[in-house]
């Protein structure tokens, strides 16, 4: 039987960036418009050739990551950052985006962090209503800066819970800042009902999601892939239902796997870990959701059935409303029992 089209597979997508959501022509229009000079591996270059192995590559990344937020200067910007990404998810079979943002990189600009969960907020509403796709946003605390910053953020993480923020995570370079320190920012964010989604098990090895695990009570973990080199830990997230959101892009991007059938999507698929594909920063690495999905396919043998299975959690992992909930597996199910084309 033909495969059937991946764009067409209702999904949900729980990994992605504020500012690597952003399409490169909108990177290049607005850094062209806003006097902005970007560097030849934000264009001639672009996709730009990176490593997060060691810390001179990790530093590089995050300079380009900051270069392209810094096109993003008034609220017209935002609201069309939003506006596109959730044009592209709609293209992609998303239905439900969870975006990660930390309030601290923009609030210089924008008078604040509470001013700008506000403005990212309204600007996610509009898109919703524009195109259809929900949209969750997930406070995420930066663990390159102080743990007193990462309560800040959940204090106004807490405050929001229920108005559009659904969840609180951390991110940045795993190997700077200890999990323990910023457990009190997550129970913050855990008495306030939200999902605690760190990035763990990417940079570093497994013992990164263990602390993710034991110290910030993690939901899910972002990346989660270096767990697949203990055994005990894969049968741990398995039994705990602890969604792990694998970006295969991203991992052969930064130099986690070599290439794409490298990062251990099957083993922890095939060991019951529930499993969430997601693109991370397509505004660096290139491609996007249905990507991930055609890596899955064709990387490492998934059948429709499998495929299917992975657009399933990435619903039932997210913080969708029950209705869109529903509507999406039923989707899913409808996707599974059409022919091929």
């Amino acid at each position: 039987m033909p495969a059937r089209p991946l764009a067409a597979l209702p999904k949900a997508h729980l990994h992605l960036h504020f500012t690597g959501a952003m399409r490169h022509s909108t990177l290049v229009a607005l850094a062209a418009g806003h006097g902005i000079r970007l560097p030849h591996a934000l264009t001639e270059d672009w996709p730009p050739r990176l490593s997060g192995t060691d810390e001179r590559g990790w530093f590089r990344f995050q300079r380009l990551y900051d270069t392209a937020r810094s096109v993003l200067r008034t609220e017209e910007d935002v609201r069309r950052l939003l506006a596109e990404t959730a044009e592209d998810e709609r293209a992609e079979g998303s239905r439900w985006l969870e975006i990660q943002v930390d309030p601290d990189g923009y609030a210089p600009r924008f008078g604040g962090i509470t001013a700008v969960i506000e403005l990212v907020l309204d600007a996610a509403g509009q898109a919703t209503a524009a195109t259809g796709v929900g949209i969750g946003v997930i406070v995420a605390a930066n663990r390159t800066k102080h743990p007193l910053e990462a309560r800040t953020l959940a204090r106004l993480a807490a405050q929001y819970a229920g108005r559009g923020v659904t969840g609180f995570g951390l991110s940045n370079d795993e190997r700077r800042g200890r999990a323990s320190e910023f457990a009190p920012a997550f129970r913050i964010a855990e008495r306030a009902g939200l999902l605690l989604v760190p990035h763990g098990g990417e940079l570093l090895g497994p013992a990164s999601v263990t602390a993710c695990l034991d110290e910030l009570h993690a939901d899910r973990i972002g990346h989660g892939v270096r767990a697949a080199e203990d055994q005990a830990l894969v049968k741990r997230l398995a039994a705990e239902c602890v969604t792990c959101e694998v970006c295969p892009s991203s991992n052969v991007a930064l130099g986690i796997a070599a290439a794409p059938a490298d990062v251990p999507l099957r083993r922890l698929f095939e060991a019951d870990v529930p499993v969430a594909l997601g693109a991370d920063d397509p505004l660096l690495f290139g491609p996007r959701l249905t990507a991930q999905y055609q890596i899955a396919r064709h990387a490492h043998g998934c059948s429709d059935a499998e495929l299917a299975d992975l657009a399933r959690t990435s619903v039932l992992s997210s913080a969708a409303p029950q209705p869109l909930h529903s509507q999406l597996l039923a989707g899913v199910d409808d996707w599974l029992a059409a022919p091929g084309d």
